[in-house]
Parts: structure tokens; C-alpha cells; sequence
């Protein structure tokens, strides 16, 4: 009886701890949600307004911007203030990934798909299940990827490389670029199917 007694004390004050937790964060939120972003610019200030709004939203996002303008942790505090804050938040570059080995970065792969493939292996797209995935970059994506992407977000799912079972996509998606999308389409360089997915709301 003595070891139970402990055992709920310890965990009456794990809750207890937990409840306090989160009132103190909703108190600091409530003060200043973004304490991460300062600015007296005024259209960054009204981004900076934006921002809880499109939060509580699931939508995607597209945040447009020249490089060093503030763009991921933009997508951070978005990703922090949703309903997903706590689920994980996973960044790709898209500048960064290219090659045969991409789709198995971002889809994962099954034991044996391929020679030196041993076990199962989560790609990113399964890793962020549950928050949020921010790409950053997306006017660098390869066209061949734009398609692959766009097919996981027209059906909600994906399959390993060698996988015959589907894998459901449950993250937030958040996309950045300083890149001016309406040229790449009309370049042919992006997908103008792909920029209807992505480009629900747009912050600038």
C-alpha cells in the first residue's frame, strides 16, 4: 500500500506539474505570442498579426520573402502556436536534396527495397506525421519531385520505395521561397498544379 500510495502521489504531481505548465505558456501567449519576432516595419508587422490566425488553421502556407527575411522562424512560430505545436516540426531544403536517393530521404523505404537496404527506414514525410513539415525553398525543388509531392498532397498518402502498403500523410505543410513562383510556371519550371496545392495562404 505504501508503494501504491507513492506511485499516485508521483503522479498527482506529474499532472499537477504539466497543468501548470501549460497555463504559464498560455499566460506568456497571451502577453506576447511571438516574443521570437520584433519588428517596427509595418508590413512585417502585419504578418507578425497574421501569424496566430493562420496558426489555428490547417491549411497550407506559403511564405515568400528574400533569403534572410525571417522566413523559417515565421514557420516556426506558425507551427508553434497550431494545434500541432507539439508534434514535431521537420525542415527540408529543398536546394539541398536532389539525386536517386531523394525519394528515399523524403518517402522512406522497406527492407530489401534495394541492395544494402536492411529494415524499415521512415522517410521525412512519415517523420513530421502528427505536426508539421516545412519546406523551405520549394522554387528549388526538382521538377521530377514536384510531381511526387503533389500526388502525396492530392491523395492524402504515400508508399515506402519497395512498400505495398500506403502510409497516411498527417502533417501541416508550410512552404517558403524567395523565388518569384508565377515565373517558374510560366518558365515551366513549377508546377502550376502544385502552386494551387501549396498556395493557400500566402504570407509576403
Amino acid at each position: 500500500m505504501a508503494e501504491i500510495d507513492v506511485l499516485v502521489r508521483r503522479a498527482w504531481e506529474k499532472r499537477e506539474l504539466a497543468l501548470e505548465n501549460a497555463r504559464l505558456a498560455k499566460r506568456l501567449q497571451s502577453v506576447d505570442p511571438l516574443p521570437e519576432l520584433v519588428t517596427q516595419h509595418p508590413p512585417l508587422r502585419d504578418v507578425l498579426e497574421t501569424i496566430p490566425r493562420v496558426a489555428r488553421s490547417m491549411t497550407p502556407v506559403l511564405i515568400t520573402g528574400e533569403s534572410g527575411t525571417g522566413k523559417e522562424i515565421v514557420a516556426r512560430a506558425i507551427h508553434r502556436l497550431s494545434e500541432r505545436g507539439r508534434g514535431p516540426l521537420v525542415d527540408i531544403a529543398c536546394a539541398a536534396i536532389g539525386g536517386l536517393s531523394v525519394e528515399t530521404e523524403l518517402f522512406g523505404f522497406e527492407n530489401g527495397a534495394f541492395p544494402g537496404a536492411d529494415g524499415r527506414r521512415a522517410g521525412l514525410l512519415e517523420l513530421a506525421s502528427g505536426g508539421t513539415l516545412f519546406m523551405d525553398e520549394i522554387g528549388a525543388l526538382e521538377r521530377r519531385l514536384q510531381g511526387a509531392l503533389l500526388r502525396v498532397l492530392e491523395q492524402g498518402n504515400f508508399f515506402r520505395a519497395g512498400g505495398t502498403q500506403k502510409v497516411a500523410f498527417n502533417a501541416r505543410l508550410i512552404t517558403a521561397t524567395n523565388r518569384d513562383l508565377e515565373s517558374l510556371v510560366e518558365s515551366g519550371d513549377f508546377r502550376n498544379d502544385l502552386l494551387y496545392r501549396i498556395n493557400t495562404v500566402r504570407l509576403v
